[in-house]
Parts: structure tokens; C-alpha cells; sequence
């Protein structure tokens, strides 16, 4: 388990849920924004930038599949972007 109460036991969904809810209005930002699989896109993505391992990254996950490993990885046209100038390869 990732997330253990004060006497380690796990957390459910709910709770976590509930948590993200309450840190949210603490930081000011939209609730309806945020999920708890979007925290798991996060970890996804972090890890890979990590150790550049999609197939350990699939096993940590519990895809049996790496194509489904691979939807977290995608990146967006503005990200695309962003790297391209980096590089300087744009005019």
C-alpha cells in the first residue's frame, strides 16, 4: 500500500479522495480539477523521467499491457513545443 493511516492501515479511495478535496481548498486550487488517478499519471510520469524504464514502469503499475503504459507517457502539443525551442530548432 502507498497511503497507511497514523496506525498503518490503508487508506481507501474515499479517504484519499477526501484529502486531495481538503489540500486542494488549502492551496487554493479548483477541486474539480483534480483526482485520485490524476496522482497516478503524476507518479507515472515522474518515474519514467526518472529511470527512462517503461517496462518497470508497466510492472509498477499492474499493466499487463505496455501500450497502456504508453497513455500515461503521451505528451501534449505544447510540451512538444516546449522542447523543440529548447532546442532550438524553431524560428
Amino acid at each position: 500500500e502507498v497511503f497507511l493511516t497514523g496506525g498503518g492501515k490503508r487508506l481507501s479511495r474515499t479517504q484519499i479522495w477526501a484529502e486531495m478535496k481538503r489540500l486542494c481548498r488549502a492551496a487554493g486550487v479548483a477541486a474539480g480539477k483534480v483526482f485520485p488517478h490524476n496522482l497516478r499519471h503524476l507518479f507515472a510520469r515522474t518515474f519514467y523521467q526518472a529511470c527512462q524504464d517503461v517496462v518497470k514502469l508497466a510492472d509498477i503499475l499492474g499493466h499487463s499491457s505496455i501500450e497502456t503504459t504508453r497513455i500515461y507517457l503521451l505528451t501534449t502539443g505544447t510540451e512538444h513545443l516546449r522542447r523543440l525551442e529548447r532546442l532550438g530548432l524553431l524560428c
